[in-house]
């Protein structure tokens, strides 16, 4: 009974973030001389209101799913992996460059693309966990400025050595990569692809991961109590860095599905444009860092995001009340976060003067 209550409370926050999100949302379209029901209706219409809409969602929440899992993970290891960005355009990057260069068929290449998004985002995540366990560098900072190493990375290689220079848009990007390495489509004529599949798959694998294996119990422990976790000999250092190589692995594989499933080639700024990253990280954060209703919350955020598109088009009401709403729901998840840091500050400060 006590884990209902406690399942209950914790289903109940996400919806009270997303019904005071709408309310605001209502006031603001009301200021702006918008139909309340009107504008709500044509923004379920533009994520829900067809199949086509539906699988545009679907296709909008995949890496927001994938990213949002793996910050999920590290998140309840008791790391701040905020560099989900530059390991999301890594991923990408490194999947471009594999399924352009590296000789074979194209179903080999797009096995060794999707690989290679994966090894390049854990790979740049583990390296900020590195830098945590033997310099005792703020993995909160390094994990947030390596994304501009990243950025600007990917953006020098496809703005010089590997830049297409064949069409005539002269844009920053590679060349196109052949269609026998691109990731299949689920529905044909429809833009959601394979990618989303391995959100799924991923989502059903963490979840049983954290709630049944003995690691699982591991990184929960040390993101829960890290001296009770050091005195149960967990090694810190090692679980860091395999669970900040699975999350960084998890949004470098965000990165490959989106240039292998649908760009088909790797575009400056393509990747960072859409807010993929800090979509994923409130996300996590709405749904407590849980698997399931990480993947929920990620559905939800595409959904504020197309519809939001589907609003402008057949309304007056701007594009930006989707941004307004999810604004809200940052700002509730933030003093959710604030009030529980101040009351855990609050116990540890009770339980040291007892003891003194």
């Amino acid at each position: 009974m006590p884990k209902l209550s406690q399942t209950l409370q914790s289903l109940l926050q996400p919806l009270l973030a997303i019904v005071v999100g709408l309310a605001v949302g209502a006031i603001a379209i009301l200021i702006v001389g918008g139909s309340v029901m009107d504008t709500y209706a044509e923004m379920w219409n533009g994520a829900f209101g067809s199949f086509y809409f539906f699988t545009n969602t679907l296709a909008r929440a995949t890496p927001i799913i994938l990213i949002g899992l793996g910050v999920a993970l590290a998140f309840r290891a008791g790391f701040f992996n905020l560099g989900a960005e530059g390991q999301l355009i890594l991923g990408g990057l490194s999947a471009a460059m594999t399924a352009l260069y590296v000789p074979g068929p194209g179903w080999l290449k797009l096995l060794l693309a999707v690989i290679a998004g994966i090894v390049a985002g854990g790979i740049w995540s583990a390296f900020a966990g590195w830098l945590d366990t033997r310099f005792r560098m703020n993995l909160l900072i390094t994990t947030l400025l390596l994304n501009y190493i990243a950025v600007f990375f990917a953006s020098y290689m496809v703005s010089h050595p590997f830049m297409d220079r064949t069409g005539s848009a002269a844009m920053a990007q590679t060349l196109m990569i052949d269609n026998a390495a691109w990731l299949p489509k689920l529905f044909q004529g429809m833009s959601v692809h394979a990618g989303f599949l391995f959100a799924a798959i991923s989502t059903i694998l963490l979840f049983l991961y954290m709630r049944y294996t003995v690691s699982g119990y591991e990184v929960r422990m040390l993101g829960g109590n890290p001296l009770f976790a050091a005195y149960g000999g967990v090694n810190r250092g090692r679980l860091m860095l395999i669970s900040m190589f699975v999350s960084g692995g998890l949004a470098g594989l965000a990165g490959a599905g989106e240039v292998l499933g649908t760009q088909y080639r790797f575009i400056d700024g393509s990747l960072a444009a859409p807010g993929y990253a800090w979509s994923g990280i409130m996300a996590t954060l709405l749904a407590s860092s849980h698997p399931i209703g990480t993947l929920l919350a990620a559905l939800l955020l595409a959904a504020l995001q197309t519809g939001g598109m589907g609003v402008e088009r057949n309304t007056d009401v701007p594009l930006e009340i989707s941004s307004l709403i999810q604004a809200v729901l940052i700002l509730f998840v933030s003093a959710r976060i604030s009030y529980s840091f101040i009351k855990n500050r609050k116990k540890a400060r009770a339980a040291d003067g007892s003891s003194s």
